[in-house]
Parts: C-alpha cells; sequence; structure tokens
C-alpha cells in the first residue's frame, strides 16, 4: 500500500479544493506526493461561519450523544489504521510501525475525552434556606486549533478530541507539511455522521490563517502545538482579544541518571527513545546528566545501541528511524552537532547525514558538551543525545533546572530520597521516574516557563475547553 490519498479542505461538513496548493514531499527520496489546497480568506470566513453556526448546534448535543459520535469515529480510526499510517510514513518518513502506533495513539485520545465528556461535573455550595448556588461548566465556545508536522494524527486528535468533548467547535490548520494525519480524522468524523460546522480542517500559509482566524470575534479559544516563538506570537495575537490559549511549547528534557540504578538498562531504554521519530519530539530525552561512578558506562551504553539504529525508509522492514521530516531540521541538525563539536564536545558516534538523498541523518551521541554550545541551550529536535557527567543528584537538578524550558524531564533511581528530590524540584510539567514515557491519554500534558500553558489529556484536559458558570438561585419559601 504505497497510495497517498487526496487532499482537501473540510468546512461545514464538505469537502473543498483550491486555486491555490503547496507540494507534500516524501522525506525519504525528495519526491511529490501530494498538493495540499490553500484556504484562502473567503473559505476561512466561510469556516468561521460553519463554527459558529456548529457551535450552536453541538453544544446543545447531550454529553453521551457527544461521546457517542466521538467514540465512533475513533473505532473507524482503528480499523483504517494501516491506510492512515501509510499516508503518515509517505509524509513524514517515520517507520510504518512507528505510524501504526500513531494512528492508535489518536485513537486513544479520542476514546479517553469521548467518556470525559460524561464527566464534567459541577457542585452544588452549601447556602441557607431558599438559596442554591451552583457551578457549571460549559463549552467556550469555536476554537482555533493548530498542530505540528511532527505527529500528523495524535496531535491534531489531541486538539479535535477535547474540543469536541467538551461541546465546542473547532476550526483545525493542520501542518502543510504532513497533512494526510487531520485529513483521515476529518474523513473518520465525517463518516459517522457529525453535524457540520461542528469540525472544519484548513491548510495555508500559516501566518495568514492564525491572522485572520484569531482576530476574529467567533473564535473564542487558541490551542496550539509547537515552537515557543510561535506560541508566544500567538499568544500575543490572542491577548489583543482577550482569547484564552492552550500552549503547548518546546522542551530540552533532561535525564538523570543517578548511581544506584541498572545503568545498562537505563542505557539502552535512553538510546532507544532518544532516537524515536528521529529524535523530533518536544519530550524526547535529550539532555542526559550522569552521575560521575556511571558515566564511562552508561555512555558505552547509549553510544552501541544508538550506533546499532537501523535507519532507512520509513516503509522497509526493520527500520527503526527514518529521514528527518523536512530539509529545515536536517540542516539545524548538522549545523548544531558542528557547533557543539567546534565548542569541545565529544562526537562518540554519528553526526553527518547519511547520502545525498532524503533527509537521513545518523543517530547521533555527543558527550563533555559545554554549556556554551549552542546545543545545550537550544531544543535539537532531531537524533541527537548529550551525555555529560555530575558530581551529585543537586547539581544534576540544577543542570535540568538551567534552561527556560520545562515540559517533560526524566530521572533513573531506585532511592526513595532521590525521587522525593527530584519530585519537588525538577522544574518539569512532566516528570517520569524509570520510564521515559512522558504522555497518557489519562494523564495530563503540558509544560511550565517558556514550553507553555494549560494541559492536554487526563481529568484536567477538557478544563481549557470550558468556562465556570456560578448560578445563584433565590426561590421563595413559603
Amino acid at each position: 500500500m504505497t497510495t497517498y490519498p487526496e487532499l482537501k479542505l473540510y468546512i461545514d461538513g464538505d469537502w473543498r479544493s483550491a486555486t491555490d496548493d503547496l507540494p507534500v514531499v516524501d522525506p525519504a527520496t525528495e519526491e511529490v506526493i501530494g498538493r495540499v489546497p490553500v484556504a484562502d480568506q473567503a473559505t476561512l470566513d466561510d469556516a468561521l461561519e460553519a463554527a459558529a453556526s456548529g457551535f450552536e448546534t453541538w453544544r446543545r448535543t447531550s454529553p453521551r450523544d457527544r461521546a457517542g459520535l466521538i467514540g465512533s469515529a475513533a473505532a473507524l480510526m482503528r480499523s483504517r489504521q494501516d491506510e492512515i499510517a501509510n499516508s503518515i510514513t509517505l509524509e513524514h518518513g517515520k517507520p510504518f510501525t512507528e505510524a501504526q502506533a500513531e494512528v492508535v495513539r489518536g485513537a486513544e485520545f479520542f476514546e479517553w475525552d469521548a467518556g470525559e465528556a460524561m464527566r464534567t461535573y459541577g457542585r452544588v455550595i452549601p447556602s441557607g434556606p431558599g438559596v442554591k448556588h451552583v457551578v457549571n461548566h460549559q463549552p467556550i465556545g469555536p476554537v482555533a486549533a493548530f498542530s505540528p508536522w511532527n505527529f500528523p494524527m495524535s496531535q491534531p486528535a489531541r486538539k479535535v478530541a477535547g474540543a469536541l468533548a467538551a461541546g465546542c467547535s473547532i476550526i483545525l490548520k493542520a501542518s502543510e507539511e504532513t497533512p494526510a494525519g487531520a485529513v483521515h480524522i476529518a474523513e473518520a468524523f465525517h463518516d459517522v455522521g457529525l453535524p457540520p460546522g461542528v469540525l472544519n480542517l484548513v491548510f495555508g500559509i500559516p501566518a495568514d490563517i492564525s491572522q485572520h482566524l484569531i482576530s476574529s470575534d467567533v473564535i473564542r479559544m487558541v490551542a496550539f502545538t509547537g515552537s515557543t516563538a510561535v506560541g508566544r506570537h500567538l499568544t500575543g495575537l490572542a491577548s489583543d482579544h482577550m482569547t484564552p490559549v492552550l500552549m503547548e511549547l518546546g522542551g530540552h528534557a533532561p535525564v538523570i541518571v543517578c548511581e544506584d540504578t541498572d545503568v545498562a538498562a537505563a542505557a539502552e531504554s535512553s538510546a532507544v527513545r532518544a532516537m524515536r521519530n528521529a529524535g523530533q519530539v518536544c519530550t524526547s530525552p535529550t539532555r542526559f546528566f550522569v552521575h560521575q561512578d556511571v558515566f564511562d558506562q552508561f555512555l558505552d551504553g547509549i553510544t552501541s545501541r544508538t550506533a546499532a539504529t537501523v535507519v532507512g525508509d520509513g516503509m522497509e522492514t526493520g527500520v527503526e528511524m527514518g529521514p528527518l521530516a523536512n530539509d529545515r531540521r536536517l540542516a539545524d541538525v548538522i549545523e548544531l552537532v558542528a557547533d557543539a563539536c567546534d565548542a569541545g564536545g565529544e562526537l562518540t558516534t554519528g553526526g553527518r547525514r547519511i547520502g545525498t538523498t532524503g533527509y537521513f541523518h545518523e543517530p547521533t551521541v555527543l558527550a563533555h558538551v559545554p554549556d556554551r554550545a549552542r546545543i545545550m541551550q537550544e531544543e535539537p529536535f532531531g537524533p541527537v543525545a548529550i551525555v555529560n557527567p555530575v558530581d551529585s543528584l543537586d547539581t544534576a537538578i540544577e543542570r535540568a533546572n538551567s534552561l527556560p524550558f520545562g515540559l517533560a524531564a526524566y530521572g533513573f533511581t531506585n532511592r526513595a530520597d532521590y525521587v522525593d528530590r527530584m519530585v519537588n524540584r525538577v522544574e518539569a510539567g512532566n516528570l517520569s521516574i524509570n520510564t521515559l514515557e512522558a504522555s497518557l491519554p489519562e494523564t495530563p500534558f503540558g509544560g511550565m516557563k517558556s514550553s507553555g500553558y494549560g494541559r492536554e489529556g487526563g481529568t484536567e484536559g477538557l478544563h481549557h475547553y470550558m468556562v465556570v458558570k456560578s448560578v445563584s438561585h433565590s426561590i421563595s419559601i413559603v
């Protein structure tokens, strides 16, 4: 199965083409595999009108009925797993097995939020005779959502699932570089009978679309996943209209490896996780702070496992890591690695582009990298692990907290006191001990500091898509 789908806009329950389009490129071959339509201002206005109308319908739909439709769409996505995964691998480059897992993960987001749709509880506040105080949670209104290119299916799923479960309509602006995942989501909801206007999908010039949508009085909330720089810009646009935002932004996740841990196991799992999705993950473990007593053993372990990573076209059997998703990432990773070596860092494996066709880069480990190197300050967003020694847990925590990012952090230890210290002092919205899994549908996910604002997933996941209404009701007592 190698067919790439036809790409269209989805407005008010109908599929649309456009006069202008942009190429979609297979990063493994650099060949154009499709064309994504560009929405003009008239189309965006249609999407806004549709979202306003769709909200009035959807907000009056019972939570149980909303949950039923969302669950049906998720089941349809699961049944189309291989078809969707095929599209993701072609446009993004990740191995087919990873793409399959992403489809399941996206379905799980829908399934969890469908259940949460029926649990947006309010409360009754005790009061005197003849007076009742009630707190209600109601959908905030039409949402403008922006999803990135690194997870074409699961990232749009998070936004759409949260909005629809809360009772909001949504205009989704998905990535033009990896658009098929979002198209498959829209197809599933269309096929299960989602009312027109509740879900709208657009593509185009990101700056033009964000400016047009966020400045509209129709939009009541902005949800974004992407870089910190773009997140700040969109937050500024939203603030001009007092529009709330949900921002899941960049990271540069520290990993603290203590002297008491199973070093070989930690090195093995770290190498695999750091190379997942070619390192293009906002929670990817990147900065390893390893106690000096086990540093050499850990470095040898992560280097040997990283060097053994099988790289190739994501459609090939046995491939563990595909190409980077675009030429910009390849150029940035090459530049960051070169700068780290120039600053005095030691390259223990990798460090170079693979071949001349496709955006392939060797899985890479750097050691003893000084803080002045750019890669210690900037998220590499590529297949690079940076391993440095530390003399104590306190030093490791200080180094971990030294950057303005605070999305994910990890620790390897079996000591309860070390765990307690990390939990209390590591500055991250998501801390994982002895595991490199940072996010599940049932757990809240989001950052602190420059890594964003708000949470997706868990019981907290619908909070930003809802408003709190306090109702006081006085009743005459006869």
